[in-house]
């Protein structure tokens, strides 16, 4: 979504001839000291062209075992212990098609939700020619996941995706129905989807272990049965242009160590919340666990050092992201009640301390963007820098006003409630000092590609 999100944007690859990757010898991960040198001198956060700020989730460790043949993605899955047999579900005449890699932070969003609502899916590993020009025709981006509806039509970004089948496949919604645990869900959604970015570029590109795994499953995805030369060649190219990324991310030597501190903390919370449930609100998937399970599968769950240094001694939480990608079909509830697990408090606490003055930074540098931008002209990716609170320390990075967008649709919903449930939804974001992010005033957006854009005024 937003910034480093769903997509990625095509140019990068095959047409930045200035980025040759060193043949001969393994590529290194980011040393923290070159880190800030880069993005090729440009000011962070700002748009280079390559892989997009979103790119950069996009692109993460790729296994091309993905329905290699093509076959519907339920058959033949894992037998796994709570993994049901294969729904019964009537099959349409003409499945969706999941364009994809596992190794990319958005796929696994929209991987788990196509499986867990029992869709019939084709899910195609996406090539270079896919992913460079037929989705950007159609979505005005080059990007990952895409999904390619029975009728022919293009769906980008997750939670638009999510949303469209949502409406279409009404049966175990991943949206709650009441008013506290709906917007519990969303703000989880947010807070995997744009929050985490930074750690799971942290975890891929600062440790040397994942990158031949990079290497191989991009090089192997982009240009399949290419010799293997030209796939490394193409691979290394795609990681030299996300790392390029990094120090708008706020990826830099001096703040790794809490970006280390925070994720480690936050993971034992998670941990220990899991330990009880076996989702975020309950026996069933919301879109929250969707939203968090985008980093912590693909770059915290599957790259190496991530995997076995972070994820696999905390039990609860591995034993999560493989039920989140191994579900029962249309099973489980939400809690009753409308309750909120007391293990998420500390969570939702972080949220309102940290991720809310992140939110309020964009705006600030949103409104100041906007006032001499032309009406409907895309935004870049990443404005100017802002600070907010992470864990015990403070944190910089490029404002990404794509955020907004999604705090825009949490408002829409909130809105939309009668007052009633208005109120008890600011009551319980009141006991987290959170109660300010209802009233946040942002300027109307609209999606466009891999940005967002000021929407006229009546």
């Amino acid at each position: 979504m937003g910034h480093l999100q769903d997509r990625v944007t095509p140019v990068g690859i095959a047409q930045q001839r200035g980025v040759q990757p060193r043949l001969g010898k393994q590529p290194h991960a980011v040393d923290p000291a070159r880190i800030e040198r880069a993005g090729n001198g440009n000011r962070p956060g700002v748009d280079r062209g390559g892989f997009s700020h979103h790119a950069v989730c996009a692109l993460s460790r790729g296994d091309q075992s993905l329905s290699s043949k093509d076959k519907i993605n339920r058959a033949r899955r894992p037998k796994l212990p709570w993994a049901a047999p294969p729904h019964s579900a009537a099959v349409m005449s003409k499945p969706f098609v999941h364009y994809a890699w596992h190794l990319s932070y958005f796929s696994g969003k929209s991987r788990a939700y196509l499986r867990y609502k029992d869709i019939p899916h084709v899910e195609k590993v996406i090539d270079y020619y896919t992913f460079a020009i037929r989705a950007k025709k159609r979505t005005q981006a080059a990007v990952m996941p895409v999904i390619v509806t029975p009728e022919g039509e293009w769906l980008q970004d997750t939670s638009h995706i999510i949303d469209r089948l949502e409406q279409r496949f009404p049966e175990s919604p991943v949206v709650p129905a009441t008013p506290v645990q709906r917007m519990a869900a969303y703000l989880l959604e947010l807070w995997g989807d744009e929050w985490w970015l930074p750690v799971a570029m942290w975890t891929r590109w600062c440790h040397p272990e994942n990158y031949p795994l990079f290497l191989h499953d991009a090089g192997t995805g982009l240009l399949p049965y290419f010799p293997r030369f030209l796939q490394n060649r193409l691979g290394a190219t795609a990681a030299n242009q996300m790392r390029a990324h990094l120090p708008g991310l706020g990826v830099v030597a001096p703040q790794l160590p809490t970006i280390d501190r925070w994720t480690r903390d936050m993971l034992d919370r998670l941990d220990a919340h899991f330990a009880t449930l076996p989702f975020l609100l309950g026996d069933r998937p919301s879109i929250g666990d969707l939203g968090l399970l985008g980093p912590l599968y693909a770059h915290l769950g599957r790259d190496p050092w991530s995997k076995r240094e972070l994820i696999d001694p905390r039990r609860h939480v591995r034993a999560w992201v493989d039920r989140m990608n191994q579900p029962r079909p249309l099973s489980g509830a939400f809690l009753p009640g409308d309750q909120i697990p007391a293990t998420l408090q500390p969570v939702f606490a972080a949220m309102c301390r940290e991720m809310l003055p992140m939110i309020e930074g964009v705006l600030r540098e949103t409104r100041a963007k906007l006032a001499d931008w032309p009406v409907g002209k895309p935004l870049p990716r990443g404005l100017g820098e802002i600070e907010f609170p992470m864990g015990e320390g403070r944190y910089r990075r490029a404002a990404p006003p794509y955020i907004l967008w999604m705090v825009q649709r949490l408002l829409d919903t909130y809105r939309s409630l009668p007052a009633g449930d208005q109120a008890k939804v600011r009551a319980w974001l009141a006991g987290f000092d959170g109660e300010r992010l209802l009233t946040l005033e942002i300027p109307r957006l609209r999606r466009v590609g891999l940005r967002v854009a000021a929407e006229p005024t009546a």
